[in-house]
């Protein structure tokens, strides 16, 4: 039998990690803030799985299987009875404590506890989920659908049936995992963040072109993607947020946000999902 899966939050992310769920066989409650933004999620999991039916890498009768086993909600009480809570909501530390704080009064006794973030210590989180020994972090990749790897992440205090529930349960999705201990960024975004901050100084700094700094990477160090439409990709705010949080953390200026990203985000350009970053994704609009 399948473990119920509760994801809160249904961004790009969120709704990534669902799509993985409800495909691997997993009933899954996903709960968003507002029906705006639990219909944005969930038609961004339904376009998705259109795309792989076309690519032919899924059927329609197994689309239609896992949309079957979907329930998408606003009421938090919807996760009491799930066996795994997955927290996937923005990157900010205050905003996933206080969640925390409520799904900890609604979540089953015993249940795996993880939190997708990418970069925050789980210490500063753990008081907040009622229980500690079960809670760690599941970093996911984007496009979760997409990507092999998950990122596990071990709290001070999770335990190894704990860590090793995780792992089975990631594996089980056809995912391949790592395993970092809990400091800030663990072990994907303390290499990349420092990347991507560079490849926008090289821009500000006109030493080359958007275009040219990607193509250089992308040839001459067999990237598939360069650190500007990486950065598109990602979201330039997920990226601001992150380098925030691992300077704050470490004081290394390696990690301090360029100016020129901070000004890009505050214009609202916040890369693909949005249909602008660095690049216009907007066609003809």
């Amino acid at each position: 039998m399948k473990q119920k899966v509760g994801v809160v939050g249904c961004g790009l992310m969120g709704a990534g990690i669902v799509e993985v769920c409800i495909r691997s066989g997993h009933p899954t409650v996903v709960r968003e803030v507002t029906q705006d933004f639990l219909d944005r999620g969930v038609k961004r999991i339904d376009d998705s799985m259109e795309r792989a039916i076309q690519r032919g890498k899924l059927t329609q009768g197994e689309r239609d299987a896992a949309r079957a086993r979907l329930t998408p909600t606003t009421d938090l009480g919807a996760l009491g009875d799930c066996d795994i809570v997955i927290e996937a909501i923005t990157e900010d530390r205050a905003a996933k404590a206080e969640l925390w704080r409520a799904i900890a009064q609604v979540a089953r006794k015993g249940s795996l506890r993880a939190t997708n973030t990418s970069s925050i210590p789980l210490s500063s989180l753990a008081p907040y989920t009622g229980d500690p020994e079960r809670f760690m972090g599941l970093h996911f990749m984007n496009p979760v659908p997409v990507m092999k790897l998950v990122e596990l992440v071990r709290g001070i205090e999770s335990t190894d049936a704990t860590v090793a529930e995780g792992r089975a349960f990631v594996e089980g999705l056809g995912k391949t995992t790592i395993l970092a201990k809990d400091t800030p960024g663990f072990v994907i975004n303390v290499l990349l963040v420092p990347y991507l901050c560079e490849g926008v100084r090289l821009l500000e700094a006109g030493v080359a072109t958007k275009e040219d700094i990607d193509q250089g990477m992308k040839l001459g160090c067999n990237m598939p993607m360069g650190p500007i439409e990486l950065l598109d990709f990602v979201g330039l705010d997920t990226t601001l947020a992150i380098a925030e949080v691992l300077h704050g953390e470490f004081g290394d200026p390696k990690y301090a946000p360029p100016p020129l990203l901070r000004r890009m985000v505050e214009s609202g350009f916040m890369g693909k999902k949005c249909g602008r970053g660095f690049y216009d994704y907007r066609g003809a609009k």
